[in-house]
């Protein structure tokens, strides 16, 4: 009989094509995982690794049975939870990705308001980018995740939470020099800072300013908003900025902001999760409580 112990272990092979990591992550010994994978084989009647030069590799078979395998492992899970927490609200456990360029800024105004409201809630986070977000949703090692939206999968949900507004970071050296509203293609004749492949940001800051990728040499790379700001203060370039970074980023008198004209470029923020998990009702309450603190602390920074 196939056992849930085969699939995780196999899951994990899946995903490190290597015994003897796959077999830390699972805390066994590499002779016992290798074992189970055996008897899963055997089990299934197909051979699910190919042992090539270059190291492991899924069959054609293999492939398929993961892709089974980890829906299997999904929906145990989700059985799981619904058992433990149904009627438990926002008390139980709850895994929270969230991406790098909205972490810094909202989580140190909503944690507190978890805290005073389910104090008995036991919050993980896992901050990083998004594609690895949806990829760790996906196989339920995050229940839900905070980012940008939209999240184009068949097997999520969404809900979006609020618009947050981009600006323009120019050095203050040279802000007498810009309009009172900013036009994209005045970006484009700029020197544009980016944070570095793989960030929502970077993309969503290339599509609106589109023709400065025209430019050779004028898209720089970095990993953090906050050396991109030092950057633009020692006078290399412009960005843009989420408005919810301007509050924690912009404390700097040589860095200047500057407002796009209408429409203004802007950003989703919402929350998604699995269409399967029996959570909705707390990512909801999630998200109503998320809306609600960024809601305050915009009209806070306006008073």
């Amino acid at each position: 009989m196939i056992t849930l112990r085969q699939l995780r272990y196999f899951e994990a092979l899946t995903r490190h094509l290597h015994f003897g990591r796959a077999a830390v992550e699972c805390a066994v010994s590499q002779p016992a995982l290798s074992m189970q994978i055996q008897e899963l084989e055997t089990e299934l009647g197909v051979q699910l690794l190919e042992r090539r030069r270059e190291g492991l590799a899924l069959s054609v078979e293999g492939q398929e049975i993961a892709r089974r395998a980890r829906r299997i492992l999904r929906e145990v899970q989700d059985l799981g939870d619904f058992a433990k927490l149904s009627g438990a609200g926002l008390a139980g456990e709850m895994t929270l990705g969230v991406i790098p360029s909205v972490a810094p800024y909202l989580l140190p105004l909503v944690l507190p308001a978890l805290r005073q409201r389910y104090g008995a809630m036991k919050l993980r986070l896992r901050e990083t980018m998004t594609r690895t977000l949806l990829e760790e949703l996906t196989h339920g090692r995050v229940d839900v995740v905070l980012l940008a939206l939209p999240v184009e999968h068949p097997d999520f949900e969404s809900l979006a939470l609020f618009e947050d507004r981009f600006l323009l970071a120019v050095p203050a050296a040279d802000a007498a020099s810009w309009p009172a509203e900013i036009d994209p293609e005045e970006v484009s004749r700029q020197r544009l800072l980016l944070l570095e492949e793989g960030h929502c940001l970077r993309d969503q800051a290339l599509t609106y300013c589109a023709r400065a990728t025209a430019e050779d040499g004028q898209i720089f790379g970095t990993s953090s908003l906050s050396t991109i700001v030092q950057m633009v203060a020692n006078g290399f370039g412009v960005t843009l900025l989420p408005e919810m970074s301007i509050p924690v980023e912009i404390r700097d008198g040589r860095v200047a902001l500057a407002r796009f004209r209408e429409p203004q470029p802007s950003r989703t923020i919402g929350l998604g999760w699995r269409r399967s998990s029996p959570r909705k009702r707390d990512f909801m309450e999630l998200g109503r409580i998320i809306a609600e603190v960024q809601r305050d602390a915009a009209a806070k920074a306006l008073s």
